[in-house]
């Protein structure tokens, strides 16, 4: 197992609370019922035997009664009828047998010509025995004096625990129908128990899933006063977050307003200066107002996708393709956007103007004669590891016929840990503020030749809902 496998416990802490839930009662289930039924089959066993042996013990106590010593034959004798046929059919399986030390044995009709045998029993015990024919028998037994013999005389009576063996069997059958058939029960009422306990945890879940994407701004908190607590927490939470990130929105926006004016008193005052003065100031000056951009649109910028209604692109696009295409226009360039498929994204208005804005301003730099723009959604693969796939991308692509950037340069401005802002001979600021906002969206930037010769941006940002 590598080190980054995780452990049979971190894969086991992963598991849901329902399932491990349903396995701690089939555990149950699995556990209680099967020793349940065991002890029940052993105390009805149990019971059964001493049952049979009470009446194996009551029918040897009428034969100790009857049996009397003839001394003028000088023989035992027993004449009293059990009442019960099977003694006297043979081999049927129920015999009685009398034996004194001087070998003499009475015996029941049903014994023939076989013979029980014979233990020493003071008192009556029970065993088992195998009997004619190989039948299995239970025997019950015991020594008596009976006057005016000198010594004990031994009597035994076996009957077959067939029909014993046979009810204990039945009643054994019957209890695994039975807790089979509440084994069954018991999981399904339990399982519909986890269930219906669970739903309050589902309902946080799905207003979790509501604000994620933007239709719900908390999360309802008519739960049980475990959960309540937990959704008005997260409610804080959320509330606060929301409040930095409008704040900080608010702050960057205040910031640009402030920065612009200084900015523009700056220009006016180089107009002041000598001609041979004005180009290094006017390099700083648009460095720093480049630095400014680049920044004020980080701190701006939404991000992830989290919270945010779907929007509809063309729409939100359609007043920034409008000035773009006149100001295209102005510089004989033709713009082509290709806006007919009828696209949702789960991104902030202005991020999305952002994007598109930059690179556009971009293309029209570097262009000869045409920039194309196509948006059009992309279905991502939903087994990939990566909480991010579950949504479509969103993939914008914006052409030109301009110099472009070479295989090597497009490389290197996409290498780990470049900035693209350094490429700006290239590829200008516009660049930068893009790559920066694609990151926050969890989305891909790649750079290549397009057809026409110029720069090919494409842009997948994980952003539409399938």
């Amino acid at each position: 197992m590598s080190a980054t496998s995780p452990s049979l416990r971190q894969r086991w802490e992963r598991r849901s609370i329902q399932l491990r839930l349903l396995l701690a009662v089939v555990v149950l289930v699995g556990v209680a019922l099967p020793l349940g039924g065991a002890w029940l089959a052993h105390t009805y066993r149990e019971a059964a035997t001493e049952n049979f042996d009470e009446r194996l013990e009551a029918m040897l106590n009428v034969i100790i009664a009857g049996v009397t010593f003839d001394p003028v034959a000088g023989q035992l004798v027993y004449d009293q009828a059990l009442g019960d046929p099977r003694f006297d059919q043979v081999y049927s399986g129920w015999y009685w047998q009398i034996t004194d030390d001087a070998e003499q044995t009475l015996a029941s009709r049903s014994l023939w010509d076989q013979r029980l045998p014979v233990n020493d029993a003071r008192g009556a015990t029970v065993r088992e025995i195998t009997g004619p024919r190989g039948q299995r028998l239970r025997l019950v037994e015991r020594d008596i004096f009976l006057a005016p013999l000198p010594s004990s005389i031994h009597v035994s009576l076996a009957g077959r625990d067939d029909v014993l063996v046979g009810d204990i069997q039945e009643f054994q059958r019957l209890l695994g129908f039975s807790l089979l058939g509440l084994g069954a029960l018991l999981l399904g009422v339990l399982a519909a128990q986890v269930h219906w306990g669970l739903a309050p945890l589902r309902r946080m879940r799905a207003d979790l899933k509501a604000v994620e994407q933007g239709t719900k701004g908390e999360l309802s908190t008519q739960l049980p006063d475990e959960l309540a607590a937990l959704a008005r927490s997260m409610n804080a939470v959320l509330a606060r977050d929301q409040r930095l990130i409008e704040r900080g929105r608010h702050t960057a926006g205040n910031l640009a307003h402030a920065l612009k004016t200084p900015v523009s008193v700056l220009r006016l005052q180089l107009r002041q200066l000598q001609p041979a003065e004005r180009p290094v100031w006017e390099t700083e000056l648009a460095r720093i107002d480049e630095a400014v951009r680049h920044h004020l649109a980080r701190a701006s910028a939404v991000g992830e996708g989290t919270g945010l209604a779907p929007i509809e692109v063309a729409e939100n696009l359609a007043p920034l393709l409008k000035g773009l295409t006149r100001l295209a226009e102005r510089r004989d360039l033709r713009l082509l956007a290709d806006l007919s498929t009828p696209l949702k994204a789960r991104m902030d208005a202005q991020d999305l103007q952002e994007l598109v804005g930059n690179l556009l301003d971009n293309a029209l730099r570097w262009a000869r004669g045409s920039i194309w723009l196509r948006l059009y959604a992309q279905a991502q693969d939903k087994y990939a590891q990566n909480q991010y796939a579950q949504k479509d991308a969103l993939v914008i692509v914006v052409e030109d016929d301009g110099p472009g950037m070479s295989e090597e340069e497009c490389g290197q401005a996409l290498t780990r840990g470049a900035r693209l802002d350094q490429q700006r001979s290239q590829s200008g600021l516009g660049l930068a503020i893009v790559d920066d906002l694609v990151r926050l969206y969890h989305g891909q930037l790649e750079l290549g030749r397009s057809a026409a010769g110029g720069l090919r941006v494409t842009l997948t940002l994980p952003v539409v809902t399938p």
